[in-house]
């Protein structure tokens, strides 16, 4: 089962704490001047914002019936795709993918070699048709036999360089301002929020406060196995070349109850990839929200749904529809998608 899932993972990668020391995140430096009575500035007074805002009015009213306490306020929100872009593919495997070329000139054999010849060359197509064994011998070459503390310094020091093919900037730029705004009301009423998504949870703690305001203690994702090393008395912890835990469809009901331990009663995706973890929060004792983002601009960011190998949309977009679910239409509801278009 978890091969199965990391093969859909990376097949549709491949289709193209919170301390006074740490830099303020994004949103939050604006935040005092975003109008009281606009929380939510770069969205369009459509459906979608009215009913996010009417959820959060009633829920923290003491006086309604459909009062949450603060305590119960938990909040998780999908990444790839819904906090920030996932086109041409996953950002993670653009990190892979560099990984393995640096890697290259200590691995020799890798320029002759598949998957590694492919991922050298760039060479996407050959690349996605090794199938699962390639890509887990890939992911697990790239992402394994270093310490957790080498991890984070690999992966800042990636994003501090790398650039998005298409917008030429650094991909925690490709983050979306409508949603930054959300999580800031959402904190602003007394909401936990959670980063719950299939991508993997070390290589989205080194940056997810200062981008997002989310504490790494508060991501739930995917992650390879690790083991306790004493070191001659300067502990490490090492990542190991084999799988732990996937963070995606039926996982992230799982991941929440494990790693958080409470029913979200809010909670935002994109994707089939999200669909549990959404019935899940549906099914609170508490008043719900479900949130859809769905991929609607072409112009500006992309336009898909059903048919797409990354991020599909399709049995969830029903059920949304089925069940009253809030879906947000990108290209009319945003009035911008990225914080430098502002």
């Amino acid at each position: 089962m978890k091969k199965t899932v990391l093969l859909l993972f990376f097949l549709s990668l491949l289709a193209a704490c919170n301390t006074s020391s740490e830099k303020a995140p994004a949103g939050e430096e604006n935040k005092k001047n975003i109008a009281v009575t606009d929380p939510l500035p770069s969205w369009n007074d459509n459906a979608s914002k009215k009913a996010i805002m009417s959820y959060v009015e009633d829920v923290t009213n003491k006086n309604s019936a459909n009062f949450i306490p603060i305590g119960d306020r938990i909040s998780t929100f999908d990444n790839d795709g819904n906090l920030w872009s996932e086109q041409p593919a996953y950002f993670q495997l653009f990190f892979a993918i560099d990984r393995i070329k640096a890697m290259a000139a200590d691995n020799p054999e890798w320029k002759e070699k598949q998957p590694f010849k492919s991922a050298i060359e760039g060479d996407m197509k050959t690349l996605a048709s090794f199938g699962e064994h390639g890509l887990l011998e890939l992911v697990m070459a790239s992402h394994s036999g270093m310490t957790t503390a080498d991890f984070e310094i690999i992966v800042k020091d990636w994003l501090s360089t790398a650039e998005h093919p298409r917008f030429e900037k650094p991909y925690t730029e490709l983050v979306y301002q409508p949603m930054l705004e959300l999580l800031n009301y959402l904190r602003a009423n007394d909401f936990k929020t959670f980063i719950v998504s299939g991508g993997g949870v070390e290589f989205m703690r080194p940056w997810v406060y200062e981008v997002y305001g989310i504490p790494a203690d508060q991501v739930v994702g995917s992650s390879i196995a690790t083991e306790f090393d004493y070191n001659d008395g300067n502990p490490v912890i090492k990542r190991l070349p084999k799988l732990d835990f996937i963070d995606d469809k039926e996982g992230k009901p799982i991941g929440i109850h494990k790693f958080i331990g409470k029913k979200p009663v809010f909670a935002s995706g994109n994707s089939d990839g999200d669909l549990q973890m959404l019935q899940w929060t549906d099914s609170n004792k508490y008043k719900s929200f479900q949130l859809y983002l769905h991929h609607t601009d072409a112009e500006r960011e992309w336009a898909y749904d059903r048919d797409s190998h990354i991020g599909k949309l399709d049995k969830g977009l029903d059920e949304a529809n089925d069940k009253g679910w809030t879906v947000i239409d990108m290209k009319n509801d945003w009035k911008l998608i990225y914080p430098f278009e502002l």
